[in-house]
């Protein structure tokens, strides 16, 4: 058997242990692929159960110090932070489009939501106070301290390989824990890239670590028990996994999982920005996003934009992400482009009326071998349909109808999914109704993708999120934090009244 040289010449994508970036000893290794091209870029360890372990007992040993670190110091780390994500934007960006396929413009994209995050973890002055009444009974003050946890650890998905890494780690870190990273291993390089950053930035030794691998590592992570914390970002069916494993070995545990997010259109709506919108949310990022339009439901007269809505979407440009003027880039996997397919063939099998076909598109050079569909759209689909139950994860729009906008909301309530819901109206009424009967827990007015500013926390809800706090703002203090609530007297002389039999604080 020969050995093949030219891997053992890529770049190898490190561990981070201790403050230190190092070279895994793992006998197993996965190709990172430029999804356009099938040119492999870097290879990544399935790291061992002892670099594992390494890792963990790192964050257990940095947290006796980092846990007492100065509230003005841990955000100042992120002042800096911020300012060196701005600085390598371009490059950061660039490394993200060849390894995760998505447009130059996408990847910025991606990255400038962590980057909201960082800022936000930069405040974490104002964000990590408890709560003091005085004089609750005679000379009784009682206050709440909220401490970190201990360690905590991420496991994110290949979709958004800046931002979720981003949503994770520097919440954790600012709020006082170490952190225990695990990347997806299909696009781990930008995540290490911002980790470069993150120690520039001033991230102590031991506070933040960073682990590759598949099932091993995460269950090892779901059930160690110096493990305080797991958030997760990625599929129904690895999220529901995660938190009932890590749940049972007493840990929290927020899991961000699938997703069939329908966007109601009525009549009344500015046709060409709701038109505008829908192709967007539907093939942007190739449709791999969890908060991607996937079902339009075009209510009465509505109905009638279907051919419009296909033409706009037959007008996107495929192609490599760094490519100027491309729309669509490639899906991350050829795994995934055949799934998408195999998806599509079995929309026409139920009898949904294929309206536009994006399978196979015709590509020159090295972008024939890339992992492509292009827009995809299917009219008359209905509950039951497989490409209407299930999340495609790719760039290929349902097209419902609905008579009233009741019909149109039953449908979503009746789907047993909850992350992101939006509605396409020039009525106040109408919008105000929606948001108040709608059971989603993200929901947006004229805004396809209502993904939440960090001021504000991350609320998919039923079927999408397992886990009852979201992974940014408010919310994500609370499960980053314990709540320890003090009830403090002084006296002013030795003199007790006397002894106290009763559970007064009189």
């Amino acid at each position: 058997m020969t050995r093949d040289t030219t891997r053992d010449e890529l770049p190898r994508i490190p561990l981070l242990i201790n403050g230190e970036f190092v070279q895994s000893r793992s006998t197993e290794w996965r190709d990172v692929i430029n999804p356009a091209t099938q040119q492999v870029l870097a290879r990544v360890p399935m790291a061992t159960a002892e670099e594992v372990e390494a890792a963990i007992a790192s964050g257990r040993e940095a947290f006796k110090t980092w846990r007492k670190t100065p509230i003005g110091q841990r955000a100042r780390i992120f002042l800096k932070y911020q300012q060196l994500i701005r600085e390598n934007m371009k490059q950061l960006a660039a490394t993200l489009t060849a390894e995760q396929g998505k447009t130059l413009a996408d990847a910025e994209g991606d990255v400038f939501r962590g980057l909201e995050v960082v800022e936000h973890a930069a405040n974490i002055g104002n964000l990590q106070m408890g709560e003091l009444a005085h004089n609750v009974a005679g000379g009784v003050d009682t206050y709440t301290l909220l401490q970190p946890l201990g360690v905590c650890a991420g496991i994110t998905p290949f979709n958004f390989p800046a931002m979720i890494p981003l949503w994770m780690f520097p919440m954790a870190i600012a709020t006082g824990n170490t952190f225990v990273l695990k990347p997806s291993e299909q696009d781990p390089m930008v995540t290490m890239r911002l980790v470069e950053l993150a120690l520039e930035a001033g991230i102590p030794k031991g506070v933040l670590n960073v682990v590759h691998g598949g099932e091993s590592v995460v269950n090892t992570l779901c059930d160690h028990p110096d493990i305080k914390a797991v958030s997760f970002v990625g599929s129904t069916r690895v999220g529901t996994l995660v938190h009932d494993r890590a749940t049972k070995a007493g840990k929290r545990v927020q899991c961000m999982m699938g997703a069939k997010n329908h966007a109601i259109v009525m009549p009344d709506a500015h046709k060409e920005q709701t038109l505008n919108a829908l192709v967007g949310a539907s093939f942007g990022a190739a449709g791999q996003r969890c908060m991607a339009v996937s079902v339009a439901v075009l209510v009465g007269a509505a109905r009638d934009w279907l051919p419009e809505l296909v033409e706009k979407a037959r007008g996107l440009k495929i192609g490599a992400g760094d490519a100027a003027g491309t729309d669509v880039g490639p899906l991350i996997s050829c795994a995934a482009r055949d799934r998408v397919e195999h998806l599509i063939a079995r929309g026409i099998e139920d009898g949904a009326t294929l309206s536009l076909d994006g399978r196979k598109p015709q590509l020159d050079g090295a972008l024939k071998e890339g992992n492509f569909v292009g827009p995809t759209i299917f009219s008359g689909v209905k509950p039951g349909m497989t490409i209407y139950d299930q999340e495609i994860f790719g760039p290929v729009l349902c097209v419902a109808e609905a008579e009233t906008m009741d019909e149109a909301i039953a449908m979503i309530n009746a789907n047993p999914n909850g992350n992101g819901t939006a509605i396409f109206t020039q009525s106040g009424a109408a919008a105000r109704r929606f948001e108040e009967e709608i059971d989603v827990g993200q929901v947006g007015i004229n805004v396809p993708i209502p993904v939440p500013v960090p001021l504000f926390s991350f609320t998919g809800s039923r079927a999408s999120k397992l886990g009852d706090l979201g992974p940014y703002g408010k919310q994500v203090i609370m499960f980053y934090t314990q709540t320890k609530t003090v009830t403090a007297r002084w006296f002013d002389d030795a003199s007790t009244g006397g002894v106290n039999t009763t559970i007064s604080l009189k």
